[in-house]
């Protein structure tokens, strides 16, 4: 049966609606993140409407995701408000990426690399003594590719691997809990990336490391592995503060719930 005009119409239409929802979800994520859109401010939607030219209905869904993570809430007679950022919630993926793209995008660093440093070497320690062996191998093997591809300087492919050797270590830990956290991980690593917060050529210092980690887990060596794995998270963010500090103006916004040290 041939498809009506109708449905013709709609299947056309929907890439469109989907690129339009993401450009004003993006807009207002950031806005809100960045403090442009303070908490306590009232969002209208046909001023949305007018402001981005899409229709009610794109309006809507973005005020939907806005709301399932915190950042809105819709209040009788007073209409749809900012949310303080206590409210947010800081483990999802949209949230982390339009932290760091905001001012504040060293407290967001700051706060994951503190939660990566708590769960990572964990993580590390459990997978030297659950990992298989042909996991374990290969995971040594990516470590060397790894160190490959940044004495190249090819940074894409750094990051690629990096992403992927983390999210091994997770999986490798056998809790499902931790590998949850892997699209948390790929985020924050493709941040550092996107706003120059890692050098061209990582250091041999952090390759090493990361070769340590994968040595210890393949070796079964727990202690060493977690050890090895607490180095590598303060060496990042120390990484991260020298470039910042380097090419930018100093952080001041410190991530919900804590204070800047």
């Amino acid at each position: 049966m041939e498809p009506s005009s109708a449905e013709v119409a709609a299947a056309q239409t929907a890439p469109a609606e989907a690129g339009l929802h993401a450009r004003v979800l993006d807009h207002l994520g950031t806005a809100i993140c960045g403090g442009e859109l303070a908490p306590g401010a009232i969002l209208n939607i046909d001023e949305l409407v007018d402001r981005y030219a899409v229709s009610r209905s794109v309006v809507r869904e973005v005020l939907r995701v806005l709301a399932s993570i915190g950042f809105i809430e819709a209040r009788r007679r007073v209409g749809v408000m900012i949310l303080p950022a206590s409210a947010w919630n800081v483990f999802d993926p949209q949230v982390i990426r339009w932290r760091l793209a905001s001012a504040g995008r060293m407290a967001q660093l700051r706060s994951i690399t503190e939660l990566r440093t708590a769960v990572e070497p964990h993580a590390a320690y459990l997978a030297a003594n659950r990992i298989g062996h042909d996991e374990a191998s290969d995971l040594v093997g990516l470590a060397a590719k790894m160190w490959a591809a940044g004495e190249a300087g090819d940074e894409e492919r750094f990051l690629h691997l990096d992403i992927e050797f983390h999210r091994r270590v997770l999986l490798a830990s056998g809790n499902e809990m931790f590998v949850r956290l892997q699209d948390l991980v790929a985020e924050v690593l493709t941040g550092r990336h996107k706003h120059h917060l890692m050098p061209h050529h990582p250091h041999e210092q952090a390759l090493q490391m990361h070769a340590d980690v994968a040595q210890a887990i393949q070796r079964r060596d727990g202690g060493r592995a977690r050890q090895a794995m607490v180095q590598l998270m303060e060496q990042a963010f120390d990484e991260m503060k020298s470039l910042w500090e380097q090419t930018s103006v100093p952080d001041r916004e410190a991530p919900p719930g804590s204070t800047n040290r």
